[in-house]
């Protein structure tokens, strides 16, 4: 069952001089799946995800997320559709430095009117699968990135939403929690078989996904697959993103 169905998207920016920022994107989504998009600065990934997570509104071609098309819903059934079937992890958190860590992570809740007793249940489950249980009284400012983003992610998962889209989870984070991070991504994705989206530049990061996509030009260019091998599988990312011949700062070359 594809979670997510994009089909002949297109997007352009009409302006003195009409921009075309994607053209013609084919591709879809298993439930399951943990997919990576990569490409040059400027390529359209970000486009990409501003179009699936409803951000944006394509010029043409369609979304299916669960067989639903959200571009075709009014404002207060997009809001609706966004919060329950999308979870959102992005590199600068997003987390609001009034609330508490807890209170960060039951947001989706919160708005939903979901009872108290629940909340806490489902609350105590994703911070003890992320490690986050002891922080959870405190402010967004007292803890490190690494656990900010973990707490972003659980703001993200705990409403079980059908498709997690992530925009550069690790761009902030030093390699230590980068890696923590995306262990934590993987380590929901094969327990809780959540599908996943992650948008990212960082070779390193991609590796954990089952398979990259790479964008050049707003255009589908290539994709490869991970296999039984992530060591062989970086390196397959390292040369793909030299053929693209992104800049040399949007290659990582860390080793794993």
């Amino acid at each position: 069952m594809a979670i997510l169905t994009v089909k002949q998207l297109a997007k352009i920016y009409e302006g003195k001089v009409a921009y075309k920022a994607l053209e013609n994107i084919n591709f879809s989504i298993e439930k399951g799946e943990f997919v990576g998009i990569m490409g040059p600065s400027g390529s359209g990934k970000t486009t990409l995800l501003n179009l699936i997570s409803t951000i944006d509104q394509p010029s043409s071609g369609q979304v299916l997320i669960n067989g639903k098309n959200p571009h075709q819903l009014n404002r207060k059934e997009t809001a609706l559709f966004r919060r329950h079937e999308l979870g959102f992890v992005f590199q600068n958190f997003n987390l609001l430095d009034t609330l508490t860590v807890e209170e960060n992570i039951v947001l989706p809740l919160t708005l939903d009117g979901v009872k108290v007793n629940e909340m806490d249940k489902k609350l105590q489950q994703v911070a003890q699968k992320l490690g986050i249980d002891s922080i959870l009284k405190k402010r967004t400012y007292e803890i490190s990135g690494g656990q900010m983003q973990r707490t972003a992610i659980a703001r993200a998962i705990i409403h079980q939403p059908s498709l997690i889209l992530a925009d550069e989870p690790t761009g902030n984070l030093d390699s230590k929690s980068a890696k923590d991070v995306m262990e934590t991504i993987l380590t929901i994705n094969k327990e809780d078989g959540a599908t996943a989206l992650m948008v990212t530049h960082d070779a390193v990061a991609a590796s954990y996904c089952h398979r990259v996509i790479f964008i050049k030009d707003g255009q589908l260019y290539n994709e490869i697959y991970r296999g039984d091998n992530r060591q062989a599988f970086f390196q397959k990312i390292i040369d793909m993103l030299a053929l693209l011949g992104g800049n040399s700062h949007d290659l990582s070359t860390v080793r794993l």
